[in-house]
């Protein structure tokens, strides 16, 4: 340690907000350059290297091979696959000195089917998958944690080439299981979500969430093993009603009601009903939002949900994706006038309303759970009016399905496998069947068995290496530092020398060497530092085994600490060595 390239930290920094931001900027193993971006020192860069073997090892074994492409790449292939203008601001562009558009490579479809279309054209040289472990590029707009969500980080990113679907099933299924064992190994507790392709297209598409309290991915599960992101959940659609007996809609008076809850109290005290009560339930809200697409296209969208249900951004985020979606200001209403604030309704016979006589530039999209021959108070689209008896199909209907709603604690789970539970993840991994979308666009074919031009179809499969190293972290660490699992310690033991005299310190070199030359990993902490230094170093820094060699040594004996479970027992000098070639051992 007297010359390792370290610098331990008594202090958080000012903008940690989990426990692996602060203990891998405190213990040396990472340092902030900008915001999002940081540089991996020697202690960290052994972990990171750590954490890509065991990827390497599963991807290998799989039957992957190993190629590298550049970071930076030409405009031309994104602009093919329309991704030049769908990841909008979140990809990194900029201009060589020719002129010449360029990019930062944020994830490398289209470099990977180009490379395969100049080298692949017969059914006989698939199916194939290439992998590559590299730095990527995204301009987040939030950059947060760490290294959890940052602008530059590595990402093991894998594509599967197959001539048709089956193959593509089959390829899926080798990654699915080999991410089960990259992430059994890494050694946090995770879970397999359905999720959405989102921007890079596909059909199938599964996410394996690290469990943690600090994620900002929120996830379902149910006691029958329904699991998906929240923004995947597809909420089960009730069966239609029927409404030729259903009275018609009439417009009432709802003076000063800002609120779904003041419009259920002024129903229930003015237009009471006579079976039960009025309830938000009963009521059909209708929610404005402002989309713009990647080209800069601006366009309303409002979303007609039932009153006791509030929009998801997140859910609306994802459905309308690539879109970006923004709050309805008051000069976007200025704008759009039959959008009355407050009063949004869809539409109905003789009047200017949403839906079936919707404005132009403005989307209506209904909730799964307004089926035909339901019955709603909305707005009217006139000041300080509501319609009651507003039946879904007979009176209005939408443009499309918005299943945006929020998902809550205890909703019935799609399946019919229970009710959902919350909670919270980071997304590590995430696996798509990409299908054709990237082949078709850049002219992947090859000659099948009776030698036609077929499409390739292609599987997409990531894995976040540097969140790997946070996750680990977040699942390991304690209130005084890092408690590395042994497979991705960056050192497997420390030694630490304590107290005075030159016996003490040869005898703690002495066991350093012979563990050394046992092959075990071993950090010597050799430095003229008090002992309670190198004790809170030690616990920073989080080696699986500390050895302390001090006054003990003088009756013959060292003291042999876990990191993780805390205990502490002193074992012969002449016995420690194969003491811990037991523990690094496993036995």
């Amino acid at each position: 340690m007297s010359t390792l390239f370290v610098r331990t930290l008594r202090d958080d920094p000012a903008d940690a907000e989990i426990p692996s931001h602060r203990f891998l900027v405190r213990a040396g193993y990472v340092r902030r350059v900008a915001p999002g971006i940081y540089s991996w020192l020697p202690l960290g860069l052994r972990v990171l290297a750590r954490v890509e073997a065991i990827v390497r090892e599963e991807m290998n074994a799989m039957g992957a091979q190993e190629v590298r492409l550049p970071a930076l790449l030409p405009r031309e292939p994104y602009e093919d696959s329309g991704r030049w203008t769908e990841y909008g601001p979140n990809l990194f562009r900029l201009v060589d000195r020719k002129g010449a558009d360029m990019l930062l490579g944020p994830t490398h479809e289209e470099m990977f089917t180009l490379m395969v279309k100049d080298l692949y054209s017969s059914y006989k040289d698939l199916p194939v998958t290439l992998y590559q472990i590299q730095n990527k590029y995204r301009d987040e707009a939030r950059p947060r944690a760490g290294v959890l969500r940052g602008r530059e980080f590595v990402m093991k990113d894998s594509y599967s080439f197959d001539v048709d679907d089956e193959g593509l099933d089959a390829s899926y299924a080798r990654h699915r299981e080999a991410y089960i064992k990259i992430f059994d190994r890494l050694g946090f507790e995770y879970v397999i979500v359905k999720a959405n392709a989102g921007a890079m297209g596909g059909s199938a598409s599964e996410e394996f969430l690290a469990v943690t309290d600090n994620g900002e991915d929120t996830f379902v599960r149910s006691p029958g093993g329904y699991a998906a992101n929240i923004e995947a959940v597809a909420v089960p659609a009730p069966d239609p009603l029927p409404y030729d007996d259903a009275p018609p809609a009439r417009v009432v008076d709802t003076p000063e009601v800002p609120t779904i809850d003041t419009l259920v109290d002024l129903l229930n005290s003015s237009y009471p009903r006579p079976d039960r009560a009025w309830t938000a339930a009963d009521t059909l809200k209708n929610v404005v939002f402002m989309t713009e697409s990647p080209d800069g296209a601006r366009e309303p969208v409002v979303i007609g949900l039932p009153g006791d249900r509030a929009v998801d951004t997140r859910r609306l985020e994802a459905a309308l994706a690539p879109a970006e979606v923004t709050d309805f200001t008051d000069e976007d209403f200025e704008r759009f006038p039959q959008l009355v604030k407050g009063y949004i309704g869809p539409a109905r016979e003789g009047a200017q309303f949403l839906g079936a006589e919707a404005p132009a530039g403005v989307r209506y999209l209904l909730d799964p759970r307004v089926v035909p021959g339901t019955s709603w108070v909305t707005g009217a689209n006139e000041d300080q009016r509501h319609v009651i008896g507003l039946v879904a199909g007979r009176d209005f209907t939408g443009d499309g399905t918005g299943d945006v709603a929020e998902i809550r604690e205890g909703d019935p789970a799609p399946d019919g496998s229970g009710p959902l539970s919350l909670a919270r993840g980071v997304e590590m991994g995430h696996i798509f069947q990409l299908g054709r979308k990237y082949a078709q666009a850049l002219g992947l074919q090859v000659l099948d068995r009776n030698g036609k031009l077929v499409t390739v179809t292609m599987g997409s499969y990531g894995i976040g290496v540097t969140r790997a190293v946070a996750m680990i972290v977040e699942s390991s660490c304690d209130d005084k530092g890092l408690c590395w699992p042994r497979e991705v310690a960056p050192f497997q033991v420390q030694v630490i020398a304590t107290g005075k005299g030159e016996e003490i310190a040869a005898k703690a070199a002495e066991i350093a060497e012979a563990l050394d030359g046992a092959g075990v990993p071993v950090l010597l902490d050799d430095r003229k530092a008090s002992p309670g230094v190198k004790f809170n170093d030690a616990e920073l820094l989080g080696m699986p085994t500390i050895v302390v060699v001090g006054r003990g040594l003088a009756q013959g004996v060292v003291e042999l600490r876990d990191r993780a479970s805390g205990e502490r027992r002193e074992v012969g000098v002449d016995e420690v060595v194969d003491q811990v070639l037991a523990a690094v051992r496993g036995e």
